[in-house]
């Protein structure tokens, strides 16, 4: 459900002009909460916790905020990684505290790493991927073609990061997309960029 893009029927964004980084004094401390249950769980990453919000109900999602999208993940790896029972949560948060669904995904393929195989200029098509553990890749980009902008350096694939203690180093692209490639009835000329892996994608 985190996975918003191209959707409608969700209001306009807001942006609020010189936004605090906390808007309360509890974002504070579900930053720092969170920060403490990533370091002491098993196989911890930033992907791990990234996946740990992919898994929240949908309706919770929708309906909390950033940082309680961050202190449901911290919950939810705590109870994961037995550093506290859901009873003893919920007792000190005085009622039902709801923490993310079941992981589906308990292993993952490790590919072998690689050089970047794309060069600026070059087209590109998103692969048609549908995994059923963590991604960086966005579905309204999948099966999608595109034009490589830049090269970001080699970073570790999320995918595998999220689920196994392997880190991959892999190719990360900026690509550039039309709208009207994305979403059909897009603004003419308009374009949205966005940082593609490398096993990501294939020739367009």
């Amino acid at each position: 459900m985190h996975d918003l893009g191209g959707r409608q029927g969700f209001g306009p964004v807001v942006v609020e002009q010189d936004e605090p980084v906390f808007h309360a004094d509890w974002e504070r401390v579900a930053r720092a909460v969170t920060f403490a249950a990533v370091a002491n769980v098993d196989n911890p990453s930033t992907s791990k916790f990234r996946h740990a919000i992919e898994r929240m109900d949908p309706a919770h999602y929708l309906s909390s905020s950033y940082y309680e999208h961050w202190l449901t993940a911290a919950a939810t790896l705590a109870v994961e990684a037995g550093l506290v029972t859901p009873e003893a949560l919920e007792a000190r948060a005085g009622g039902p505290f709801p923490v993310s669904q079941p992981v589906l995904v308990d292993d993952v393929a490790v590919p072998a790493q690689r050089s970047a195989r794309f060069g600026v200029g070059d087209r590109v098509r998103v692969r048609n991927m549908h995994p059923g553990g963590h991604t960086r890749c966005p579905g309204y980009v999948r099966d999608k073609v595109g034009v490589v902008t830049s090269l970001e350096g080699e970073w570790n694939i999320p995918d595998v990061e999220a689920h196994s203690h392997a880190r991959v180093p892999d190719a990360v692209y900026s690509v550039r997309f039309s709208t009207e490639e994305l979403w059909g009835d897009g603004e003419p000329g308009a374009s949205v960029n966005v940082d593609l892996w490398d096993c990501y994608l294939e020739p367009a």
